[in-house]
């Protein structure tokens, strides 16, 4: 089991370096404007995990700050609103009566910073070939959990059309 969940863990980074090495590079508009969601394949007949890819974050010189750190208004790139890096990150969705939420699976996927100022963004999963669900995450402050390192996102949604774009 160890085994697998290594060879899992090698494979989402690889595909996250992958993406990180472009995280500046601009997208057709539709990618733009909705962000994408794959899944992650498992031995299991049902998944859980989904890489998310979006873009985010904006130009600094137009930024009075986005973030509170330490009591000062602070810019942070390629956080909080706009397209200006493309980020990815793993997560696992669970849900709990009728709360959905997703944890990131790989540490450092969207910052390595404790703290992370998630747009409001919806990621299009392809359920059928030419059929698109939408998974939504509002706008939230997420911190890092202390002891597992990972970041929770709540509050989330499906749609049939996306309720978010990426600007």
């Amino acid at each position: 089991m160890k085994k697998h969940y290594l060879k899992l863990q090698v494979i989402i980074s690889a595909f996250l370096l992958l993406f990180a090495a472009q995280s500046c590079r601009k997208e057709s508009f539709h990618e733009q404007q909705n962000g994408r969601m794959v899944p992650v394949e498992t031995e299991a007949k049902t998944g859980n995990q989904y890489v998310l890819f979006c873009f985010m974050g904006h130009d600094a010189s137009k930024c009075p700050g986005c973030l509170c750190i330490g009591g000062v208004l602070t810019h942070v790139d390629c956080q909080g609103a706009g397209d200006a890096c493309r980020n990815s990150s793993c997560v696992s969705l669970t849900s709990t009566g009728t709360d959905l939420c997703a944890t990131t699976v790989d540490t450092f996927g969207f910052t390595s910073l404790d703290i992370l100022n998630m747009p409001s963004r919806s990621f299009s999963l392809e359920t059928d070939p030419g059929v698109y669900s939408y998974l939504n995450i509002p706008a939230q402050l997420v911190y890092r959990d202390s002891t597992t390192l990972q970041f929770t996102f709540t509050g989330l949604s499906f749609t049939n059309k996306p309720l978010y774009s990426n600007n």
